[in-house]
């Protein structure tokens, strides 16, 4: 599948030509079989002890199945209809919408939108602000977007994010290096929670 094809920004087209889902998905098997834990993501999100959660850019849908696994009620959007389809297929019974974020118009409010796994730098540049805009208006009161991304040129700086998130009505909460909540430094990743006001 290509970029041209997909009609998807292109970091993710590019990202998107290399990876086999059945090998993606795999990854994540391979990482449990070790011994390590391929469910950080989802225990950041469920320290914040959601009963609801949005995952945007949600992929095959690992995040959003353990997170509904765990008693969480979760739907699952994403721009890419393979990704969805995929989804949908190991978990049928959930929520999955193929609608990027800029498009979002749903009823549902949540406690959490996670946006993990680069979903930030693979909107197209001009959507990305309205991206997070987006997420923030699909927050309860005091609900928080979390999201994790890598840090390199070319790709949103932490003050770019923190712009939008502002401009969103969200405040910072918190900042960290990794999903397992190393403190964060100067680094290449990180894992930013902002919070809805009011």
């Amino acid at each position: 599948m290509s970029s041209s094809q997909t009609g998807l920004p292109g970091d993710w087209g590019r990202w998107r030509e290399q990876i086999d889902l059945t090998e993606y998905d795999e990854r994540w098997r391979r990482m449990a079989e070790a011994g390590q834990n391929p469910h950080g993501e989802a225990d950041l999100v469920g320290c914040y002890a959601p009963s609801a959660v949005l995952d945007g850019g949600c992929g095959t849908g690992r995040v959003a199945i353990e997170l509904a696994r765990r008693g969480i009620a979760v739907a699952g959007v994403d721009s890419d209809p393979e990704m969805i389809a995929a989804a949908r297929a190991k978990a049928p019974s959930l929520r999955w919408l193929a609608v990027s974020l800029v498009e979002l118009d749903l009823d549902d409010r949540f406690d959490v939108v996670v946006l993990a796994g680069n979903v930030v730098p693979y909107m197209a540049p001009g959507e990305r602000a309205a991206g997070v805009a987006a997420c923030a208006q699909h927050l309860a009161p005091g609900g928080r977007l979390i999201a994790g991304f890598t840090l390199q040129p070319g790709w949103p700086a932490l003050a770019d994010y923190d712009g939008w998130c502002a401009a969103a009505g969200l405040e910072p909460e918190d900042r960290w290096a990794t999903w397992d909540r190393r403190p964060y430094t100067d680094g290449s990743y990180a894992v930013c929670v902002h919070r809805r006001r009011g």
